[in-house]
């Protein structure tokens, strides 16, 4: 690879980062190419962005990004592939899913929202994280919550105030 090529790499994937809020590095390596290819398409259906990349370009794209990666640089050893998703637990939900048949992807790291998750145990943590949809869908449920049942008890208590109102009324 060129140098120039070189400087290609890092400046698509310095964008890339940039665009992205929800970020894991994974560890596919071992993986034959049939199980790649089905680890492909499970991303692909899950809106899923992954590729594979070399551990020294995207670090110079970290140090070149305007976020701060923490010890996620740390964690470019090996084979490493990068996952880009719009919703924060995506890709912690491909590899999951994936590993009921496979001992790969390992997860290496995640930068989900600025902030930074390292080693495969914060895999189920990032599982159960909620996307900002999800979080509003929950608030909002919650604040519509009380004022349903103050409505409720309002036409329940007015029809019964009515009710004896009129009664009283026949009298």
């Amino acid at each position: 690879m060129t140098r120039e090529e070189k400087s290609t790499v890092i400046e698509n994937l310095t964008a890339q980062l940039a665009e992205n809020s929800n970020i894991y590095i994974a560890d596919i390596s071992g993986l034959d190419a049939g199980t790649t290819s089905n680890l492909r398409r499970a991303c692909f259906k899950a809106n899923v962005s992954l590729s594979v990349v070399k551990n020294t370009l995207l670090a110079k794209a970290m140090e070149a990004s305007d976020k701060d990666f923490g010890e996620l640089p740390a964690t470019l050893v090996g084979n490493t592939s990068i996952m880009f998703s719009e919703t924060g637990n995506g890709p912690a939900k491909v590899i999951k899913e994936f590993r009921k048949k496979s001992e790969k992807p390992v997860l290496k790291g995640a930068f989900v929202e600025s902030a930074i998750f390292v080693g495969d145990e914060n895999l189920e943590t990032l599982v159960n994280i909620k996307s900002k949809e999800e979080v509003i869908g929950e608030i909002v449920g919650l604040l519509q919550s009380p004022a349903k049942n103050v409505v409720s008890a309002l036409k329940s208590s007015g029809g019964k105030l009515a009710g004896i109102l009129k009664t009283l009324s026949e009298k």
